[in-house]
């Protein structure tokens, strides 16, 4: 997975960009609010048809302007395709896929990436919502089927939850709950097993990189946590589970308004050398392990895909220390992925040749 060139037009604070990118290593440097992480940005995007910064497409159109344009040139084994994004306010976006319309469900898993920001080196300690999402984006590049079974679940549980809400209120009868419930169970089901396919091969590659990084005094162990579950296993088939579950948590829905069991109310832990690192670890082992994730993310892609994806450092290399940034930037070089890598600061990067330099300032990149 490469990506050729990218061109934006009144995209954010950009008037005009025609990039052409290295296949290896891109580095983007300047000051803070000019426009690097903008570029990173509408990488991200094209892989997922979403900003992680907004939810309001209207916001990348750049300042005062009607429209915008994002593209991208991209290899995937060995063949060029071409994305287009175009954006105009108060209308949906439009989408062309090698010049033909699409929907975004066909879009997924046309290009694949993986972001690593700051944000990230929370992601072990921070809210279990953070663990589900990067299990969610992560499984849904490498398969559509479980992005569309994740809509669909999404939406049936808003549907549920509403129901809940108006028998609560006396305006809906409870046996009306049975026909969301039959809905939900098998969705649930799928989504799980997949969740604890994709947390059984991370878990391998994840142990691999923690002892690596820990100079092997460190040994990394992924669970998947069911809500609900006490402990031990569902000895019944999952979807059967989910039903008896459902049924059993309905006074409880009634009276809170909301769905309580179900694959939105699980997690994943983590522990090191047998000990909860959420709950235990050092600041130092955290983050550690949320980079033995990253990095396990990686090759979890090129084992489901047969390629690594792009990966999107953004400002992550003034979070890390010196021994965690050259672990990071030794794999990348050992393993030839495509990275984009946006800094404050040339210091962060070894002294010899390293990648292709730009210098954003104001919306403009130069190549360094």
């Amino acid at each position: 997975m490469k990506i050729r060139s990218m061109e934006l037009r009144n995209y954010r604070n950009y008037e005009a960009l025609s990039l052409s990118l290295d296949e290896d290593i891109n580095v983007f440097l300047g000051q803070n609010a000019q426009g690097k992480t903008n570029v990173l940005e509408a990488v991200y995007y094209s892989a997922l048809a979403r900003s992680h910064r907004t939810s309001v497409d209207g916001e990348l159109i750049r300042w005062e302007e009607p429209k915008g344009f994002l593209s991208l040139v991209f290899e995937r084994i060995g063949v060029e395709n071409t994305l287009e994004f175009h954006f105009e306010r108060g209308k949906r976006r439009r989408i062309m896929y090698n010049g033909q319309p699409i929907r975004t469900k066909e879009l997924i898993g046309a290009i694949n990436v993986v972001l690593f920001s700051p944000e990230d080196l929370f992601l072990i300690k921070g809210a279990p919502a953070g663990r589900r999402r990067f299990l969610d984006m992560e499984i849904s590049q490498a398969d559509p089927a479980y992005f569309h079974d994740l809509a669909v679940y999404t939406r049936v549980i808003t549907q549920r939850n509403t129901l809940l809400k108006r028998i609560r209120e006396h305006q809906a009868q409870r046996s009306m709950l049975d026909l969301w419930d039959e809905q939900l169970a098998p969705l649930a089901a799928r989504i799980v097993k997949k969740r604890q396919k994709a947390v059984g091969l991370l878990n391998e590659i994840a142990d691999r990189m923690q002892r690596k990084i820990s100079g092997e005094r460190e040994e990394l162990s992924l669970v998947y946590e069911l809500h609900g579950m006490e402990e031990g296993t569902v000895t019944e088939e999952l979807s059967s589970w989910y039903n008896q579950r459902l049924r059993e948590s309905q006074e409880k829905d009634i009276i809170r308004g909301a769905t309580g069991v179900g694959p939105h109310r699980d997690d994943l832990a983590f522990f090191v050398n047998g000990m909860d690192l959420r709950s235990y670890g050092s600041q130092g082992q955290q983050r550690t392990g949320a980079l033995a994730l990253k990095l396990s993310e990686l090759a979890f892609f090129k084992e489901e895909t047969g390629e690594y994806p792009v990966l999107l450092l953004d400002d992550v290399m003034s979070e890390l220390d010196r021994g965690r940034r050259e672990k990071l930037l030794d794999f990348i070089r050992e393993e030839h992925i495509q990275t984009l890598i946006t800094a404050t600061d040339e210091a962060y990067f070894p002294e010899k040749e390293f990648g292709h330099i730009y210098h954003v300032k104001a919306g403009t990149v130069e190549a360094g």
